[in-house]
């Protein structure tokens, strides 16, 4: 990670520990940091073994009540529903949201065991929970009253296509340069005729995690626990399943992958014909919202990994979409 004083994402352990006294429970624990992506996450080590997960928000990325928005919802998750999340902890004023430095906000979690699945496994069984909690979420949302005041992102084209979209502007990641450019300028227009003619009706346009990925997922024993709520906001239902395709669209285990996330979500919520066509779009919907990251993000492992193909693959895959 770039450590330089000008990077956002700069070394924030010391602020972290003068703040862990804001939470009795972490009050005197070791902060570690364990993954650095949107966010700083940190594990937090207390006597007797006893461990809880921190957040650490990015900079004027989620305002204090987007934040506190994502955490009631996981609030309704958990009491109504049996998909595992995270709980998050209040602090010792009794709120779930702390602002630790002047725009910068940090939530305290439960703990959850369990590893995060490799690409290269049998996803399939992975993925038919995955269409299961999709649809539970989407049926979830239809029913369930939002608080007052309740503020998410909107994954509409506009949100993720535009240059000012809260993931950055596609055009500016790596290697997005003539022939590809010209490409992804086409497939942008195509998606959004495409998205305008399918619409934003309550049956496929909802609030959804959006980021449904493998690296957001942990598996402990026979239970799959789904994480990170940061990304969460207004999208339509099929970019749950795009979502969970993340990094990996190009595995010869799509199909099976998708018809096994299409069989689950189907015993519990109805899609129509048009819904299925669609697939494809969120499929590309993703892959630019992934590179529109990777070029904002450029301080993070994440992004560095997959900088060198992302943008000439994702030109591959619209290729074959606008040749249909």
């Amino acid at each position: 990670m770039d450590s330089a004083p000008s990077n956002p994402m700069a070394d924030v352990l010391p602020l972290v520990r003068e703040n862990l006294a804001r939470w009795p429970a972490a009050a005197g624990g070791t902060p570690v940091l364990i993954n650095l992506s949107e966010n700083h996450t940190f594990r937090v080590d207390g006597d007797g073994g006893v461990r809880h997960v921190l957040r650490l928000n990015r900079p004027h990325y989620q305002s204090r009540g987007a934040i506190g928005s994502e955490l009631a919802w996981l609030e309704a998750i958990t009491d109504d529903t049996d998909i595992p999340v995270p709980r998050p902890i209040p602090g010792a004023d009794g709120d779930i949201v702390q602002e630790v430095a002047p725009d910068r906000y940090a939530a305290l979690f439960a703990f959850e065991p369990g590893v995060e699945p490799q690409p290269d496994a049998d996803l399939a069984p992975l993925f038919a929970t995955l269409g299961r909690y999709a649809a539970t979420l989407h049926n979830h949302v239809a029913t369930w009253t939002q608080p007052e005041k309740f503020v998410r992102p909107i994954w509409d084209a506009a949100g993720i296509l535009d240059p000012a979209g809260p993931w950055g502007d596609w055009r500016a990641a790596p290697h997005v340069e003539g022939e590809t450019l010209e490409t992804l300028s086409t497939l942008d227009s195509a998606l959004r005729a495409d998205l305008r003619a399918y619409g934003t009706d309550i049956d496929r346009f909802g609030l959804i995690h959006a980021d449904m990925r493998l690296a957001n997922l942990l598996i402990d024993g026979d239970q799959t626990i789904l994480l990170d709520f940061d990304d969460c906001g207004h999208g339509w239902f099929l970019y749950d399943l795009a979502a969970s395709l993340s990094f990996i669209e190009t595995s010869p285990q799509v199909p099976a992958l998708i018809r096994a996330w299409l069989g689950a979500y189907l015993e519990v919520r109805p899609l129509r014909a048009e819904d299925l066509r669609m697939i494809d779009a969120m499929i590309l919907l993703r892959r630019m919202a992934l590179l529109a990251w990777i070029g904002s993000h450029g301080e993070t492992d994440l992004a560095q990994s997959h900088a060198d193909r992302f943008a000439l693959d994702t030109a591959a895959l619209a290729r074959k979409y606008l040749a249909r």
